[in-house]
């Protein structure tokens, strides 16, 4: 009956090993990567999206949203297709074979508190992933500005783990998706 027993501490080390957190970190992504994040707001106010910018980084893509003034909340997740705009319904075509989500509130790419409005994002709706460098990133696409919910899609190459970090002076939104 002995011989069992390190039989049995093997297969326990062996499951144990596959219950690893979905946080695990990699190679350029310090601070871990997940598939799956939440926050809400900490500031009063909407926040003012001024810019979207991607990248390739060392074994990662990088995708930042920019704020004039502060931080919104933020949801990031992969969705299911068919991708829609959000107010309309209507069907949006994002390239890759996953889609990761980012939807922020309170936000807008336009400012409606100076009398007229002011366009803050004059950027593309569309942004080519390739053409900014990035390996897995293949496009971004605005899928939302609406009564204060800002949603870009980031279609990717397939779905990989990812992280968010937020940044100040400029208010920034990072989303790091490990390279393939």
């Amino acid at each position: 009956m002995r011989p069992a027993l390190p039989l049995l501490a093997v297969a326990a080390a062996l499951v144990l090993a596959g219950c690893g957190s979905s946080t695990t970190g990699s190679p350029g992504m310090e601070g871990g990567a997940t598939t799956a994040v939440e926050s809400v707001a900490d500031e009063a106010g909407t926040a003012l999206l001024e810019r979207v910018d991607v990248g390739r980084h060392e074994g990662f893509d990088r995708v930042v949203f920019r704020f004039e003034n502060l931080r919104p909340g933020y949801k990031v997740a992969y969705v299911d297709r068919p991708i829609v705009e959000d107010g309309s319904g209507a069907q949006i075509e994002v390239a890759g074979d996953a889609v990761l989500l980012v939807r922020m509130e309170p936000a807008s790419g336009f400012d409606l508190e100076t009398g007229e409005g002011r366009l803050v994002y004059k950027g593309p709706r569309r942004i080519d992933g390739a053409a900014s460098g990035a390996s897995v990133v293949k496009e971004l696409v605005r899928t939302g500005d609406f009564e204060a919910v800002l949603s870009w899609a980031i279609g990717l190459e397939k779905q990989s783990e990812f992280r968010v970090q937020t940044l100040d002076d400029p208010a920034r939104l990072v989303v790091d998706v490990r390279a393939a």
